[in-house]
Parts: C-alpha cells; sequence; structure tokens
C-alpha cells in the first residue's frame, strides 16, 4: 500500500508507491466513498451548553466522558441520520462503519444502522467496527471544566493554549489536536486498506473528524482553525477521484429536522 500521504494527497510520484510486474506504481487503494458523522448530541453537550451559558465553574457530570450517552435530541439526530443513510444512492450507501467505542457514538452509529437497516438500505447484520483511535481528544486536567472554570483554576494552561493554538497546545495528561490527527492518519491507512472500493462511514468526535479533514484536505493551521465546531450528525463526504479522496461537502446538516 502506498504511504499516507500519496494514499490521502495524490501524491503519486513517491517512490514508495508498490510497483506492478511491468514496473508501473500500482493503483491507490481507497474506499469508494468516506462519510464521516460526528455523534448526536450527548448529555455533556447540553451542561456544557448551560454552564457556559451562565459562566459556571462546573457540570454535573461524574461518569468518565467515555461513558457520557445521547440526549434524547441526540438520539433523534441518529434516527435523522440513519434515513439520509438509506435515502442515498446505492452505490454510496456505507456498506463499513468505523466507529470510536465512546457511548454516544457507538449509540449514534447502533441507532442509524438500525434506521436504516430498517428502511431496506443496508443489511441488519451489517457489523460496526469499533476502533479506540477514533476517540475523542483527551483533555487531561482540563476534562469536564467549562472555559470559565479553565481561567479560574488554570489560569496559566489557559494563558499557554492562547499562545499555541489548538493544532499544538496539549494540556497535561491529555493531546493537541495534532496528537489526534497521527491517530486519525493511522487508522485512515486500515480504511484504505480494508475497504478500498467500497463506500464506508466513520462515527467519531468533533476533533477526530476536524483531523480527518486536515489530513485529506492538507489544510493550512490558519484553514484548519477558520473551520469552527463540527455539528452533530453533520455528514462529511469524500469521493475516490484520481487517486485521492476529493471533498464532496463538509459539515451538513440540512438531513435533520429543522437543521437541529
Amino acid at each position: 500500500m502506498a504511504e499516507l500521504g500519496t494514499t490521502l494527497n495524490g501524491q503519486h510520484h513517491s517512490t514508495h508507491l508498490p510497483l506492478t510486474t511491468n514496473g508501473r506504481p500500482a493503483a491507490t487503494r481507497l474506499p469508494s466513498v468516506l462519510i464521516a458523522t460526528r455523534h448526536g448530541e450527548s448529555t455533556a453537550n447540553v451542561e456544557f451548553q448551560l454552564a457556559e451559558a451562565a459562566g459556571a465553574l462546573t457540570v454535573p457530570i461524574s461518569s468518565r466522558d467515555a461513558d457520557i450517552p445521547l440526549s434524547l435530541h441526540g438520539q433523534q439526530q441518529a434516527q435523522a441520520l440513519g434515513r439520509w443513510w438509506a435515502a442515498l444512492p446505492s452505490a454510496d450507501r456505507p456498506r463499513s462503519v468505523w466507529c470510536s467505542p465512546y457511548v454516544r457514538t457507538a449509540e449514534t452509529a447502533r441507532i442509524a444502522l438500525a434506521q436504516a437497516a430498517g428502511l431496506g438500505a443496508v443489511p441488519v447484520s451489517l457489523a460496526v467496527r469499533y476502533d479506540e483511535r477514533l476517540r475523542d481528544r483527551e483533555l487531561g486536567i482540563l476534562e469536564m471544566l467549562p472555559k470559565a472554570a479553565i481561567e479560574a483554576k488554570y489560569p496559566e494552561e489557559a494563558a499557554r493554549r492562547r499562545k499555541m493554538g489548538e493544532l499544538y497546545y496539549r494540556p497535561p495528561g491529555g493531546e493537541s489536536w495534532a496528537d489526534v490527527a497521527l491517530r486519525v492518519r493511522s487508522v485512515l491507512r486500515d480504511v484504505c486498506e480494508e475497504d478500498a472500493g467500497r463506500p464506508v462511514l466513520l462515527v467519531a468526535h468533533d476533533c477526530t473528524v476536524l483531523m480527518l479533514r486536515y489530513a485529506l484536505d492538507r489544510l493550512t493551521e490558519e484553514r484548519l482553525i477558520g473551520l469552527g465546531p463540527v455539528l452533530n450528525c453533520s455528514t462529511s463526504l469524500w469521493r475516490a477521484q484520481e487517486g485521492r479522496l476529493r471533498p464532496a461537502h463538509w459539515n451538513d446538516t440540512t438531513h435533520l429536522v429543522n437543521g437541529n
């Protein structure tokens, strides 16, 4: 298989490309369509919105980040995602699903898959592959802290974060966006190898999907920061064309009722 930069960025002149028996570069292995979605609204999303609006220093969450479930609205968003999946042209409907093992992503994948299967669009037996490399960014000592709490409790870290920028800032015990990009590139290698020629769905998180676009579309830091947040149950789609995955749409929520 080609190195990741070649596979995803179309640099076909690389000497790392495998050769066929006639000495020419072998065809790049890519999924036919790659779709990425962020999980539906979680209970933590709701609590953090309330905390930010009130300037609160805490959120009423005692579980691990990995164990946070969907809100009722998030479940409805996942159902809408499943209906969108079922309405895709047959050749574009994912036949392979890779998912973060966190509860909110697993619930999103399960609900969307059940909805699509119930509409006869995909097999009921379609398996979901859980991969920890698609997990959310780990925030270390800043985990479960609203912005006001970070400023109050860790002012030096807040200042360092502003200076470094999100791409390179790594909180103590946590990850930078760049750290997440490394594991996203790793999982993409496996997706390209194992699901070449097939439509694939990735169910992940805000930062994970951002880093997916960063890797696939060769974004600069400035362009990456300018993207803004990935919306709950939004869809982003890339198509295999001329040896690379090319973007078709980004962060789209028109399939959700009232755009929510």
